[in-house]
């Protein structure tokens, strides 16, 4: 089996105890090298801030090469450039661009007055603002808002065409659902990366909720398996297996990249990358 390229997805603490547990996933998967690592957004924008201090500790300090995911939420186009500015003279020059989820309560998004309207018009600006490297978001179940799944498609070349370079792909649980998908975005004349999303499960009962929330379908079998799990005690076992295999069949269908949703909790994504023969390069030098 062909080696894959890894990155992964952080997102920001908000506290001393998820601070230290953050470093520690640093420490865990840096020696994996991945290409690069991602840090989110809270929905409405809630840890912009958060966002902006991690990764510009993480790219100054760890040596990975640092993603900031930047969204159009509750800013104004200057604001939101300005923060893309303070980046690049970081030394940040990775961006996830993205539309952003309302902030809690609020009916849909709603544009700043003065903000962007969509990730479309927010990659535009990114591209002729500096030489960034552009990552976008991807869905291969239909995303909630969107009338179907051709015009989730639709969208993505939409993004891509705007300049972004590679997309990233919301989490799913059998590989058809990518391939299905893949075909689609080659039908549809997009030629860049399209890189799988890959969620390793630690918690089922929070999994299944975000799965629900972000349209992600769940086949009868996944449920089944993970309920008997959760009873005997095996739920670990189960998802390192499940994802895994996961990740073999990809990989068996030419997928030579993959992005790891870690939530901040790094074993099961290091026994995945381990299984898929992922080993370490190197210690990380302690991060301060």
């Amino acid at each position: 089996m062909t080696r894959p390229e890894i990155s992964f997805e952080f997102f920001p603490p908000k506290n001393i105890e998820a601070t230290f547990r953050l470093w520690d996933t640093v420490q865990v998967l840096a020696p994996l090298a991945p290409r690069f690592v991602s840090v989110t957004y809270g929905a409405g924008g809630t840890t912009r801030d958060l966002t902006r201090d991690v990764v510009s500790t993480l790219h100054k300090h760890s040596g990975l090469r640092t993603a900031a995911h930047l969204t159009c939420v509750d800013a104004t186009r200057a604001e939101t450039l300005q923060i893309a500015r303070d980046f690049a003279a970081a030394g940040v020059t990775d961006i996830v661009a993205l539309r952003g989820d309302p902030p809690k309560g609020a009916n849909g998004f709603v544009p700043h007055p003065e903000g962007f309207h969509s990730s479309v018009e927010l990659i535009e600006a990114l591209k002729e603002t500096g030489d960034f490297t552009i990552r976008v978001g991807a869905y291969p179940d239909k995303h909630p808002e969107a009338p179907s799944a051709t015009a989730d498609v639709d969208y993505l070349k939409r993004k891509l065409d705007a300049g972004a370079d590679e997309a990233l792909t919301q989490f799913f649980f059998e590989a058809e659902t990518f391939f299905r998908f893949r075909d689609a975005c080659v039908k549809a004349g997009i030629d860049k990366p399209i890189v799988p999303g890959i969620f390793p499960v630690e918690n089922w009962k929070g999994a299944r909720r975000f799965a629900e929330g972000c349209g992600t379908h769940i086949p009868d079998w996944v449920i089944d398996a993970f309920e008997t799990a959760t009873r005997d005690g095996s739920q670990d076992l189960l998802a390192t297996a499940m994802c895994t295999e996961l990740c073999s069949e990809l990989i068996e269908g030419g997928v030579d990249k993959l992005h790891f949703y870690t939530l901040n909790r790094p074993e099961l994504t290091r026994d995945v990358c381990f299984a898929l023969g992922v080993t370490p390069e190197a210690k990380l030098e302690n991060v301060a």
